[in-house]
């Protein structure tokens, strides 16, 4: 896989918000790596070698529920670092780390990171709020996907991989709707055949352009802006 050094800025959120002198130091351990669509970072079982701070891509975290039946658990953005895991003393990941939206990532080694983390900087006090909001994710998602229907569970994470990527179309299989919902592909159907006649969205082969935020938001249950508020949380002060 080829690699190149990055010069600031960070277009990482957690990295930009590191004060200028640890960026710097930072530097020389980062290197940036593509994510390509479909790219499987680690499975289950997997040791964590690397985390990955993307810096316009998507990492999905997928858990296995049966042989071959995955369940989206949480997406990492340029607002987080996937491997996170790491920093708790935990070297073997759990879930299935999935490339959802094509892009680029800075990678550090897993070791260096936990080195940084004890040291009491900025970066620590990041990795902590980001914790906290990645668990809100998953949470809420868990809560969202028991209760709330299709059209407003697929609305809110259309909003929040919009928040997470430099495009209003991205790449959108039924099958990985499937999997994040975790419903049937006739539901994921009805529910983007849904938005799209109500003029929020194009779906077609694969893709999917947003064509009316506040559409969307008005559709979203409460549970969008649940993670929103928590994820922006982070970069507050």
């Amino acid at each position: 896989m080829p690699t190149t050094k990055r010069a600031a800025p960070a277009a990482n959120r957690l990295l930009a918000a590191l004060p200028k002198k640890e960026y710097q130091r930072l530097l020389p351990e980062l290197e940036q790596v593509p994510l390509a669509f479909g790219d499987i970072l680690y499975e289950p079982g997997d040791a964590i070698t690397h985390v990955h701070f993307p810096d316009n891509g998507i990492i999905s975290l997928l858990s296995k529920v049966e042989s071959q039946k995955v369940l989206e658990v949480g997406i990492v953005g340029n607002e987080g670092v996937a491997g996170l895991p790491v920093v708790l003393g935990v070297s073997v990941s759990l879930n299935r780390g999935l490339v959802q939206s094509a892009g680029t990532a800075m990678r550090m080694k897993a070791a260096v990171l936990r080195g940084e983390f004890k040291r009491d900087g900025a970066l620590q006090r990041l990795l902590h709020r980001y914790l906290h909001s990645l668990l809100t994710q998953i949470s809420q998602s868990a809560v969202c996907n028991r209760f709330h229907m299709a059209d407003a569970r697929l609305a809110r994470w259309l909003l929040m991989t919009h928040d997470r990527v430099e495009s209003d179309e991205f790449r959108l299989t039924q099958e990985f709707l499937s999997n994040m919902l975790g419903v049937r592909r006739e539901a994921v159907s009805k529910a983007a055949g849904a938005l799209q006649k109500r003029g929020f969205v194009n779906y077609s082969r694969g893709h999917i352009t947003i064509l009316d935020r506040e559409g969307l938001e008005a559709t979203a249950c409460q549970c969008y802006r649940v993670i929103k508020d928590e994820s922006d949380h982070v970069f507050s002060g």
